[in-house]
């Protein structure tokens, strides 16, 4: 027999996937839902923490329990688009470019695109957006070499397009995730709370030629209740 706190998880998600419970609805309290399942309200907390787990629930100190809302998801194998991701979502992707400059580049973008001192590099600062909702913001770092014949939109809006049209072959990533909160500035950017949440990337993507060319570095920064990175083995 199915354990009695899986019963009641089934039963919340089912109420959430048909819509009785709506994303960002609070839940009843702890102790009125356990009354609605005849349970003990260490049951229904059981119940409930695997749900917040998975996702579909969220807690929020001193407020309550709420339904989490849509989050874009993007699964950690090679190196996607997040333009591509967005469109796989049946979302509208978008960007807004704060800053787009010619520039030396630093140690550390020298080190992560195998580059010599004193080369030069395209570094772009934009948020990026699904369905108007702001994701993320990014700061993304590309020799200049490898887009001088390129027009700044051809970059800023459908790099990754641009480049398949050029030839060039998209290979591997190499991806590291890390959680922090967000200063004032790219809270602004992003529409959320200072302190609030998020999940930092940092990641080198290559073409897929037999030196493994590094083309781009990126530091992004995902609003925490809005995107979701998974593992697929």
């Amino acid at each position: 027999m199915t354990a009695i706190y899986i019963q009641i998880h089934d039963e919340i998600k089912h109420r959430v996937e048909t819509g009785s419970y709506k994303v960002g609805q609070r839940l009843p309290s702890e102790r009125t839902m356990a009354e609605m399942f005849g349970v003990s309200r260490m049951t229904l907390r059981q119940a409930v923490t695997s749900l917040v787990e998975e996702g579909i629930l969220t807690r929020h100190i001193g407020s309550g329990t709420f339904v989490a809302s849509d989050r874009v998801r993007e699964k950690m194998r090679g190196t996607t688009s997040f333009t591509e991701i967005i469109k796989n979502l049946g979302k509208i992707p978008s960007s807004k470019v704060l800053t787009y400059q010619k520039t030396n580049a630093n140690e550390v973008e020298c080190d992560k695109l195998g580059l010599k001192k004193g080369a030069q590099i395209i570094r772009m600062e934009r948020i990026r957006y699904a369905d108007n909702l702001p994701i993320c913001y990014e700061v993304a770092s590309i020799p200049y070499r490898l887009i001088e014949d390129f027009a700044k939109d051809d970059i800023a809006n459908h790099f990754y397009d641009t480049l398949a049209s050029a030839g060039k072959k998209i290979g591997r990533s190499e991806q590291i995730i890390s959680a922090r909160v967000v200063n004032k500035e790219i809270a602004n950017f992003l529409s959320i709370k200072t302190n609030s949440a998020i999940l930092a990337l940092t990641q080198v993507s290559y073409f897929a030629n037999p030196e493994e060319t590094p083309f781009e570095y990126v530091l992004s920064q995902y609003v925490g209740d809005r995107f979701e990175f998974y593992l697929e083995r």
